[in-house]
């Protein structure tokens, strides 16, 4: 991209991997806006996802390799500091939640409402794209979700995981009164246990092996708590469904783990006739109790990213209160400290740790 002149004060310090277990600082060409319908921001603040340290540790995800250097990030808020002439949502200064995905809008996905399953998608930070741990960020205007006041940049920044809860929770299709499980309490699994909340289901019940993540789940989101032993599928699920109160198995179940025997015990805690939902991704194979799903004929279904109106939603869960991603943020570094900030993620921790932008000045 051609250098800006206007923004010479402004610095596009990038966070590279070169390689597994490589990455680099470096300053990249300052964006410019393209079309007339483009936003120029300044990333202010970014989380770290775990497909951000998937790729850190391994070089790939599935069929995307990291083939050439590539700029980490996806998770971003940022200020507006230039638009295109088109540009009619949100003006210079305004302060957004950046969607970092762009479709090519005109396939039968992209047309029916599904862009995430758009075969051109060019997704920040997957292979080949540069991801949005820089200083600098070019983005179409309408995936620029304008923050209001009382938002503030770091909950911006945690828009882009909650929906991926928001789809998630869509998927699964849950209504008020239902009782939902999920497996997992990372900080998606957490999303979807406080979006299930707002949606009106009456008991969320939140599965994970890590004692700390499942105690701060009963003061965020859940109402009830279980942690699995090693034993097989079938018994985690049935001593479930015991402890909680739920003997003819839950409306829906969700795993954000994508942990096999999580998995496993999904189907066995799933109500006949119930949705259970794959959020989290795992081993491209797995064994798979598929006489339980036929049995009792439960409507599987997979979830991708987020689609037509789920960051809007996102961005209003946030700022009616239903969602306080605050509670989420367990730390803040400086942008030279990111390759520690993606240490610290790798071992679990805290839940979730925000990069500032190279252009943050400390305060």
């Amino acid at each position: 991209m051609a250098t800006d002149t206007e923004f010479g004060d402004l610095s596009n310090l990038s966070f590279v991997l070169n390689k597994p277990s490589d990455v680099t600082f470096e300053t990249k060409p300052k964006p410019t806006i393209q079309s007339p319908y483009d936003v120029l921001v300044k990333v202010n603040y970014t989380g770290i996802c775990g497909s951000d340290v998937h790729y850190w540790v391994h070089g790939a995800i599935g069929d995307f390799v990291v083939k050439d250097p590539m700029v980490l990030g996806h998770e971003s808020s940022g200020t507006v500091l230039k638009v295109g002439d088109k540009v009619a949502s949100v003006k210079v200064g305004d302060r957004v939640a950046l969607e970092p995905g762009t479709p090519c809008r005109r396939c039968t996905p992209c047309l029916s409402g599904h862009y995430n399953l758009c075969n051109e998608m060019k997704f920040a930070a997957t292979p080949p794209y540069d991801g949005t741990l820089t200083g600098l960020w070019c983005s179409p205007e309408d995936f620029c979700y304008k923050l209001p006041e009382h938002v503030s940049l770091e909950e911006g920044a945690l828009v882009e995981p909650l929906a991926v809860a928001v789809h998630i929770v869509k998927q699964a299709e849950v209504k008020p009164g239902q009782t939902v499980v999920v497996m997992g309490a990372g900080p998606v699994g957490l999303l979807c246990c406080a979006v299930a909340k707002a949606y009106g289901a009456s008991k969320i019940v939140s599965v994970d092996i890590q004692p700390s993540r499942l105690e701060f789940n009963e003061t965020f989101a859940a109402t009830h708590t279980f942690t699995p032993e090693r034993v097989s599928a079938e018994e985690n699920a049935a001593r479930l469904l015991k402890e909680t109160d739920m003997p003819g198995g839950a409306d829906a179940v969700i795993d954000a783990s994508g942990a096999e025997p999580s998995i496993q015990t999904s189907i066995h805690v799933v109500r006949r006739g119930g949705i259970y939902v794959q959020g989290g991704m795992g081993k491209p194979d797995i064994t798979f109790p598929i006489v339980a799903l036929c049995v009792k004929e439960v409507t599987c279904k997979g979830s991708f990213r987020y689609s037509s109106g789920d960051y809007k939603l996102a961005v209003e869960l946030v700022a009616s209160g239903k969602v306080d991603v605050n509670k989420l943020i367990t730390g803040k570094v400086k942008f030279e400290d990111a390759e520690q900030a993606f240490s610290d993620v790798k071992a679990g921790k805290g839940i979730k740790i925000l990069i500032k932008g190279p252009n943050e000045k400390e305060t």
